[in-house]
């Protein structure tokens, strides 16, 4: 099956070098070589179908009706991660966060790290994701950020890194859990005499967390709190709210009385004790933020506040999102932790500060330039896939607004085989696990390896044509 593959130049997951696989890989080759490839498309066609019944779908964009659904394209050539490199992972991801609540308790608290000059005042209080509206208040067990989803890629070296923080709304997980019970369904023979870490309990992993966050009953009531229908996600909030046997509501279904936030049944109303939101902050509650919010709920900061509800993840925690506050993260696990990052960023240049600014500007042709509030792989340049004009035009939005962006270096992210017009391909991919931190730390056993289905292509986000890989954690050594 691979006699025709070629590893690209950087780091090939499967295979060192031209027909020499890595150790972890030769039980998995032996079972694909088995299937052969046009088996493998067959089958793979036959998932597609699959994942369409099951209503795997995403709104490519969030246009309301006129959004277009479509399957997000699954990859049947698993990513395979040993154990070894997976508790390494594990400790740098609960370490990151550990440091991330840290600073977000003290940029809404004493603001020491901001005092000490570690990370200047400017940056946070000029962040989209900045909220002074939660200036010393304290969220349930002191965490805000309860259910994150980080990304993390290999470079050209096979060395992690963490690409970028996703500590909002992180989404995909629904996928995460599909693409198993998929590939489990249409490729059995590939799991034969492996020993792949099972997956299947994060929904009561995700709903013991969110209950913990109700220290003040032992039967709190949770709901998923959904903007809708027509959210490019709707498919993710329906599928976790069922998976875990809660309810999934709009802003207006909820009521807020007597600082208490209330279901309307048809029996009357219910208590509600932890929100699962799944909107931005600027919608939900039009008495705080976004005064034309229709999504929110009237009167739930201020029960919040009053400790009557818990939210997850806590609003305010998107100033940590920022692309920009992101390149100080190793300096907030040495001021808090007194550590050093296990996980390295990706190396990062501010266009705030002049010296950066001034490299980036002379390097654009060499470097990846991205909008610090921007997702999806929008608001992003690659310089060296960019022809002239759109560099021109990114030089001028950086000298306009420096803050608004920053640069990394074009890595050479690890590649998976990928089937690509029926053939096997190099293709790039990243990781985004998911970390649950409620009254302890659980992180989901490898995550949504999202793959840049498009040849040559570095974006993995599904909005730009990327697809999805399932993700074993094995015992086998890495190489």
């Amino acid at each position: 099956m691979f006699t025709d593959y070629r590893p690209s130049r950087g780091y090939d997951e499967y295979f060192s070098a031209f027909d020499e696989p890595r150790g972890a890989l030769r039980p998995l080759l032996t079972s694909l070589g088995q299937l052969g490839l046009e088996e493998l498309n067959r089958n793979h066609a036959a998932a597609g179908n699959l994942l369409k019944r099951l209503g795997a779908t995403f709104r490519l964009n969030d246009s309301g009706e006129r959004g277009l659904e479509r399957i997000l394209p699954f990859d049947p050539l698993p990513r395979l991660i040993s154990s070894s490199d997976w508790q390494r992972l594990e400790r740098g991801l609960i370490q990151r966060l550990e440091a991330i609540d840290l600073f977000l308790a003290d940029v809404y608290g004493e603001q020491r790290i901001l005092n000490d000059g570690v990370v200047p005042r400017e940056d946070v209080v000029s962040s989209q994701g900045w909220r002074p509206q939660l200036m010393g208040f304290k969220p349930p067990l002191g965490k805000w950020c309860h259910i994150s989803g980080l990304d993390l890629v290999r470079d050209g070296q096979g060395t992690w890194r963490v690409l970028e923080d996703n500590l909002r709304c992180p989404s995909g997980v629904a996928y995460f859990l599909e693409n198993r019970r998929v590939m489990k369904r249409m490729f059995p023979s590939l799991f034969a005499g492996r020993t792949v870490q099972p997956i299947d309990d994060y929904p009561s992993h995700l709903l013991q967390t969110l209950r913990e966050l109700a220290p003040w009953t032992e039967t709190p009531k949770v709901v998923l709190l959904t903007p809708g229908v027509y959210n490019s996600a709707y498919f993710e909030h329906s599928y976790l709210a069922q998976q875990m046997g809660i309810q999934l509501v709009e802003g207006r279904d909820l009521v807020c009385q007597d600082d208490r936030v209330w279901l309307r049944s048809t029996g009357g109303l219910e208590l509600v004790d932890v929100i699962y939101r799944r909107i931005d902050d600027d919608f939900l509650d039009p008495a705080v933020f976004r005064s034309d919010s229709v999504l929110g709920v009237r009167g739930l900061m201020e029960a919040y506040r009053a400790g009557r509800v818990a939210i997850a993840n806590a609003p305010g925690t998107g100033v940590a999102d920022d692309k920009l506050i992101y390149a100080y993260v190793p300096e907030m696990i040495r001021y808090y932790l007194g550590q050093e990052a296990i996980i390295e960023n990706v190396p990062t240049y501010l266009c705030s500060r002049p010296d950066d600014q001034a490299y980036v500007l002379a390097h654009l042709n060499e470097l990846v330039v991205k909008a610090v509030a921007e997702a999806g792989g929008y608001g992003m340049l690659i310089g060296p896939h960019a022809p002239p004009e759109e560099i021109a035009e990114f030089a001028d939005k950086i000298r306009a607004n420096p803050r608004n962006y920053i640069a990394q270096p074009t890595l050479e992210l690890s590649t998976v085989p990928s089937l690509s017009e029926g053939e096997l391909f190099p293709c790039h991919v990243d990781l985004r696990p998911y970390v649950l931190r409620g009254k302890g730390s659980w992180v989901s056993p490898g995550g949504l390896t999202r793959v840049a289905l498009r040849r040559g292509s570095l974006v993995v986000n599904s909005s730009q044509g990327g697809g999805c890989k399932d993700t074993w954690i094995v015992g086998e050594p890495s190489c």
